[in-house]
């Protein structure tokens, strides 16, 4: 079952999903818990909770080194895992995925496996002004060793990138482009196709920050057209330090290691050592096995659901907690793009970003601010930091009503 032919049920039973999240249920200062926060990281169901539990219990043991039965066990649940996240995506081979710790790791891969062998003075790499850190200060690193510049196309006050400025910035000297295929502060959504189909035609590699994609949408990386597709497990129901990385196979196998060690080899000596083919070329060491098989468990549970209700669902609350929001007075909204995914940052006029964290903890709301690991995305709107809601396929529309209410009630004792 590939990534655009998921099932999906015809209603979408809220109060039924929300059974399956303990954390959902807790209360924080003497109130019930309204977790806004999912841009952050998601909330893990049961079955991937109990996955992981039922891995230190049944089948702890080291991956891919053992003949024993539980050994074979867990090589069995971590390497499922790569199955299973291969056909979330739309991989065209599960060696195509390489499993890691999240998006972080697998941007510094790419710099130091892909790019800096390739770059030299003169060079750029193309990134954009929305982008998250990760997205921009590998390259950044990788630049300062090569003689190359970063360079960053702009957005509009909307949010949207300014497509026009990309492809204009796709010029003979960029080795290397990049983009967020959905911004963690403004919820746009970007045109991923149309930019690899440009970069493809000028023979530009293009990566693609998918961490806040792959929890709302069903992501098809052959369809998309992109080189590079790195996505995070804490944000979509799975446990922390999980993650993966999908590249097209030619690039794996011309990209020498990351890192070093037990795993990744054919044969050592000293006279020289020949690596394993990838993924495991990329998967040195002991990897968090119990976390993949939270990973196997969350993608069993995004099928159980469906990613046409889940979308749907997240949408109609995408737009009462917009409409919501445009009701408050000296309410500042940054970024309204046309197509966007549950995420909405805001300020309210004469109160601190913090305070109002501060304030709506206290009345049981989670919410972040800062400045979302986007301070240049910050310096284009002016601001030093914003308020973030953003929302998951869990949360409910009388949540939203509850944190309008807390909202409008810190308002008051700010203003």
């Amino acid at each position: 079952m590939n990534a655009q032919t998921r099932p999906s049920p015809t209603v979408f039973d809220v109060q039924r999903v929300r059974a399956d999240f303990p954390l959902l249920s807790r209360t924080v200062h003497d109130k019930p818990l309204i977790y806004f926060d999912n841009a952050n990281t998601s909330q893990k169901p049961l079955s991937v909770i109990e996955a992981v539990d039922q891995h230190y219990r049944l089948r702890n043991a080291n991956v891919s080194r053992s003949v024993h039965l539980v050994g074979e066990e867990a090589t069995a649940a971590y390497e499922g895992a790569r199955d299973k996240l291969a056909r979330f995506i739309n991989a065209t081979s599960r060696n195509e995925v390489i499993l890691n710790s999240g998006t972080t790791q697998a941007m510094n891969m790419i710099a130091y496996s892909y790019a800096l062998p390739r770059l030299k003075e003169g060079d750029s790499i193309l990134t954009t002004v929305m982008e998250h850190h990760a997205n921009i200060v590998p390259w950044q690193l990788v630049a300062g060793r090569t003689g190359a510049t970063v360079k960053a196309a702009p957005i509009d006050e909307r949010g949207e990138l300014i497509l026009e400025k990309y492809f204009e910035m796709l010029t003979p000297d960029v080795k290397l482009a990049c983009v967020t295929h959905v911004s963690n502060v403004l919820g746009t959504v970007n045109p991923v196709r149309e930019i690899a189909r440009e970069c493809r035609r000028r023979g530009i590699p293009l990566v693609v920050d998918g961490s806040q994609a792959v929890p709302h949408r069903p992501v098809d990386v052959q369809a998309l057209g992109c080189d590079f597709y790195a996505f995070t497990g804490h944000k979509m129901l799975s446990p922390t330090g999980t993650g993966g990385l999908w590249a097209r196979k030619e690039l794996l196998e011309e990209m020498p290691p990351f890192f070093g060690g037990g795993e990744m080899i054919r044969e050592v000596s000293f006279s020289g050592t020949t690596f394993a083919a990838p993924p495991h070329k990329f998967e040195a060491g002991t990897p968090n096995i119990a976390g993949f098989a939270g990973v196997g468990a969350a993608v069993d549970y995004y099928d159980s659901l469906g990613f046409d209700a889940i979308h749907a669902w997240e949408q109609q609350l995408l737009a009462y907690l917009t409409e919501r929001l445009r009701d408050i007075p000296g309410l500042r909204l940054f970024g309204e793009a046309k197509e966007k995914e549950p995420v909405v940052s805001f300020l309210i006029e004469g109160a601190q970003a913090t305070d109002l964290a501060t304030l709506l903890d206290l009345q049981g709301v989670a919410v972040r601010s800062g400045h979302h690991c986007a301070h240049p995305l910050m310096q284009f709107y002016k601001v030093p930091a914003t308020l973030r809601a953003s929302l998951a396929f869990y949360n409910t529309r009388e949540e939203v009503d509850a944190f309008i209410t807390a909202l409008l009630k810190v308002r008051k004792l700010l203003m």
